[in-house]
């Protein structure tokens, strides 16, 4: 055991299934998983939409919910639960040497504002007079101020007191695994001794489902799990609400405070392969080569987004040597947050010493105890990363 390994001693989660590690762990290792979702609201698409959350448990003054838009409550919320878990939570001296690596989007637009800007677009000739109008008369400072990435980490510093270096990125799947991948860094390099390191993404807004909608990448028609989604119904994604943030310590600094270790980050490794080469596939294998420990077959954990192309190359090039479950077949596509969460539930089935049954019926059983198991998140349409989560 080295002092620097990277060990994971908090939680957080949320998503369409509900809150907290135990629900999670409950719902997604039942004889037969059955996801929730919402299939009005936004029909002809289907979302996995939020639980009914009681902000005020992780954020006590009404003031603080007031001044966030829904996704950085949400990101605030599911960070203090990760904090609650590590046992970190109000303790300032831990709190205030606390580093803090967030991926985040760009928050979500006034969708008032942004229609009564096109409805009068088509009354006039002069839209560059309109939008100067506009700007003086209907777009609040705070607007501005909502749609900064960094606003997410701001809000957790000021409502945990998480008060040490701070980052965020962004880069959807990419900004989770860089997010992940860069805490580990440092803290194996001696650079940190904890951090909190997480994302969160609120799908029930109608700009976020647009832009996957612009970029051809939502699916129509009925739910399917991720691994069967038929190409001739759109971009393969299912959306959903949620967010995961993870407590990250060194060995040393977990083990001197007397902490609850899940397990531990043994290695990540990502790429950004020009999937126009056809390459993806073989690129995948070889990642995943380079991570495995003994003899097949293992468990990975993937965060794969459903979009057709990347998801069948994902799984061409694991399931020789790995038992697959698609969590994405449960949750929906989170984006940034897709790899926190991934890595997050190959921590808890390491904890456990117990492998999740099959999220659907094309999916294999897995037989014996997960010593360690493959977090993995491949990109819509950029960006792969994966993660060797072992026993502590």
């Amino acid at each position: 055991m080295n002092p620097r390994d990277v060990v994971i001693t908090g939680i957080g989660l949320v998503s369409s299934l509900g809150e907290g590690n135990d629900a999670h762990w409950e719902k997604m290792t039942a004889d037969r998983p059955a996801p929730v979702i919402d299939t009005e609201r936004f029909a002809p698409f289907v979302v996995h939409p939020l639980p009914q959350i009681d902000w005020s448990l992780q954020i006590a003054k009404r003031g603080d919910q007031r001044q966030m838009e829904t996704w950085q409550r949400l990101g605030t919320y599911v960070a203090g639960l990760a904090l609650d878990d590590a046992g970190m939570k109000g303790d300032e001296s831990l709190c205030s040497t606390m580093d803090m690596i967030v991926a985040a989007g760009g928050g979500e637009r006034d969708q008032e504002v942004d229609e009564s800007i096109l409805a009068a677009s088509l009354d006039t000739n002069d839209r560059a007079l309109l939008l100067n109008r506009k700007l003086m008369t209907d777009l609040r400072p705070t607007l501005f101020l909502a749609q900064l990435s960094n606003l997410l980490a701001g809000n957790i510093s000021i409502v945990h007191k998480v008060t040490g270096s701070s980052r965020t990125f962004m880069g959807e799947e990419g900004a989770g695994v860089a997010s992940v991948e860069t805490a580990a860094a440092r803290i194996r390099s001696g650079q940190s001794s904890h951090a909190l390191v997480g994302a969160a993404f609120q799908t029930e807004h109608p700009d976020m489902l647009l832009a996957y909608r612009l970029g051809g990448q939502l699916q129509q028609g009925p739910w399917q799990p991720v691994w069967n989604r038929d190409p001739s119904q759109g971009g393969g994604i299912f959306t959903g609400s949620g967010g995961a943030f993870l407590v990250l310590e060194s060995r040393e600094h977990a083990e001197a405070r007397g902490a609850r270790i899940y397990a531990r980050i043994a290695e990540i490794v990502s790429d950004r392969v020009r999937r126009s080469d056809g390459t993806l596939e073989s690129r995948l294998r070889e990642m995943a080569a380079g991570l495995a420990e003994g003899e097949g077959p293992h468990l990975a954990l993937s965060a794969a987004s459903g979009a057709y192309e990347a998801t069948v190359a994902e799984r061409k090039a694991l399931e020789d040597r790995y038992v697959l479950r698609g969590l994405t077949t449960l949750t929906g596509h989170m984006k940034e947050a897709q790899f926190p969460f991934a890595v997050a539930l190959a921590a808890l089935a390491v904890a456990h010493g117990e492998p999740y049954k099959p999220f659907d019926p094309s999916e294999a059983a897995f037989a014996g105890s997960p010593h360690s198991v493959l977090a993995t998140a491949v990109g819509s349409s950029h960006f792969e990363g994966m993660a060797l989560i072992g026993a502590a």
